[in-house]
């Protein structure tokens, strides 16, 4: 597991950072009086995302790779942290409904109903529990597979500068 510490480490920062996300999303009433505009603000923890696995990369890079990091290991950094957060998702989405912010899933029926963005069946059958931990069982891999794809590419770095080995090189 010392070879995965790393990963780790940054899935579990990635799923506390996505809480502490949710938790200003309440605060700020994105879950309650300002719920018709969530769709659009929740999606702005895309730019943390990729924050967070930029540096977890680049930190991997650096404690573990010595400074060179080739696109493959990147990538399979990438998707090890990908498939942590993905096994905590489940936790996450139960910390997020329960205790953050239980009366979510209410609010949301509540204003899709009266916007007629839904029925009553259609909207209680999308704002559950069981739901969101499929959908976000579903999203996270797919998402995660796509950012370490891209962040790979940026974190890779196998043209370090090595020492001269000509003894003339440096007199």
């Amino acid at each position: 597991m010392k070879r995965l510490s790393i990963e780790i480490k940054w899935a579990l920062i990635f799923v506390i950072a996505g809480l502490i996300w949710i938790f200003l999303e309440k605060l700020v009433g994105l879950h309650s009086v300002y719920i018709d505009k969530h769709p659009y603000y929740t999606n702005l923890f895309a730019i943390i995302a990729v924050v967070i696995y930029t540096i977890a990369l680049l930190d991997k890079r650096k404690n573990y790779y010595g400074g060179k990091m080739t696109y493959k290991q990147g990538f399979v950094s990438g998707l090890w942290i990908t498939l942590f957060v993905t096994i905590l998702t489940p936790l996450s989405q139960w910390i997020n409904h329960e205790i953050i912010t239980p009366q979510y899933f209410e609010n949301a029926i509540e204003y899709s109903v009266k916007s007629e963005l839904m029925t009553q069946e259609e909207a209680e059958g999308y704002f559950n529990m069981k739901n969101y931990i499929i959908q976000s069982l579903i999203f996270a891999p797919i998402v995660g597979f796509v950012t370490s794809g891209i962040i790979a590419f940026f974190t890779k770095n196998t043209n370090v500068a090595e020492p001269p080995t000509d003894k003339y090189a440096n007199p």
